[in-house]
């Protein structure tokens, strides 16, 4: 790496001055397989403790000032929650992230949701999303996050090509009813729980929904919704060429949507999409970017795999902030592939915690905040407080 020694901090500070990452409300809930759910006593039965958790997140980071929700777990009343949900940010000094639909649960969406062969499923599918819509505005939330289940699992038992058509009328009815600093941001993946064909299954389906949804709409990538092997990287290239880029569930995975902590399993990934970002800056494309976390903790601690998920999360966004980039340019106009390899790889295998430690010190925030959660005993108490308080239902799983 040729930056200069005295210009790395200066760097590395304003990168993650710079970078804030949302967290997921059912993060901290008890969650499973579809085998079963796992109890955890510190785990988060109410949208109080979520808040909660949230908040000793922040406390610990820094950077995690927003809690995404989902509508039918975290708001069952819609609306009529929304005053709760302001109390609990004003309290606990996180506010409302992006606001999810649940388009997936209900027995009504056996057969799909949007797409749904019945015009009353598909009607009810789309009151849901304008609900939600609706909620995101009153707590001014700027993205609705949308992921469908929808899709087949037997050929020749749905028309792909009818079920297109109806989605793309459902995204246009709800981008009509966005606020005008809102986003509609269109999630895909491949196969699960569909397993023939999914309706909205890859990033060029999602891309050709948001532009004929409207300006408003954008492209969502989950790193865990993809095909093993894929180049996740390139697909964020092109997404940012294209200006479709709206944000990023982040996970991991080692088969499919595992939704491990985030570089666990393939750090490395996590530093190629960052370095594409940050290229992207480089270059001078605008862009707004919405980074979000998405996983299921069922064996690890929730608060604590929350907090070394942000720290990677930090580390990783980092080194990618620490290519030189000017001088990786010119080796790859020259085909000097194994220099710039070497110059890439350096940055990643640069060890930054130091850099992070001393940001942390001089943000007055505690250098090492999965030690400082430990310290606090923080989920020892919870844990005693919540223990005794029944089996929650519903929730991630």
């Amino acid at each position: 790496m040729n930056i200069s020694s005295s210009n790395v901090h200066e760097i590395g500070f304003r990168a993650l001055d710079s970078f804030r990452i949302e967290i997921p409300s059912w993060g901290f809930a008890n969650t499973g397989t579809r085998f079963g759910k796992f109890m955890q006593a510190a785990a988060a039965s109410t949208i109080e403790e979520k808040f909660a958790d949230a908040a000793e997140v922040n406390r610990l980071t820094g950077v995690t000032p927003s809690l995404a929700l989902h509508v039918l777990w975290d708001l069952p009343g819609g609306l009529k929650d929304v005053p709760e949900v302001k109390q609990l940010e004003l309290r606990f000094g996180v506010r409302s992230g992006s606001i999810n639909p649940n388009l997936f649960q209900d027995q009504e969406y056996k057969f799909g949701s949007l797409c749904n062969p019945s015009a009353a499923v598909r009607e009810r599918g789309l009151e849901h999303l304008l609900d939600s819509i609706e909620i995101a505005k009153a707590l001014g939330s700027r993205d609705i996050s949308l992921w469908m289940a929808d899709g087949s699992n037997y050929p020749g038992t749905q028309s792909m090509r009818r079920r297109i058509g109806w989605v793309e009328q459902a995204l246009q009815a709800a981008h009509g009813r966005l606020a005008p600093k809102q986003r509609l941001l269109i999630e895909y993946k491949p196969f699960e729980p569909a397993f023939y064909h999914t309706d909205i299954a890859d990033w060029g389906m999602a891309s050709h929904l948001a532009r004929q949804a409207g300006p408003q709409a954008r492209v969502l990538v989950d790193t865990g919704h993809h095909y093993n092997a894929q180049n996740i990287e390139q697909i964020v290239a092109w997404l940012l060429h294209t200006g479709m880029l709206g944000g990023f569930h982040f996970n991991d995975r080692r088969y499919a949507d595992d939704d491990l902590t985030l570089g666990s399993i393939d750090p490395y990934q996590i530093f190629r999409i960052f370095h594409e970002i940050h290229s992207a800056q480089s270059d001078g494309l605008s862009h707004t970017v919405a980074y979000m976390i998405d996983q299921s903790h069922n064996l690890k601690g929730k608060i604590e795999a929350m907090v070394q998920t942000v720290m990677s999360a930090q580390d990783l966004y980092l080194k990618a902030a620490l290519v030189d980039r000017p001088r990786l340019a010119e080796l790859q106009q020259s085909c000097d592939l194994v220099a710039a390899e070497e110059l890439f790889r350096g940055a990643f295998w640069r060890d930054v915690r130091p850099i992070t430690r001393a940001w942390r010190e001089a943000r007055a925030l505690p250098p090492d905040p999965l030690d400082a959660l430990r310290s606090s005993g923080y989920v020892e108490r919870v844990a005693r407080e919540r223990a005794n308080r029944g089996i929650p239902v519903g929730g991630y799983a």
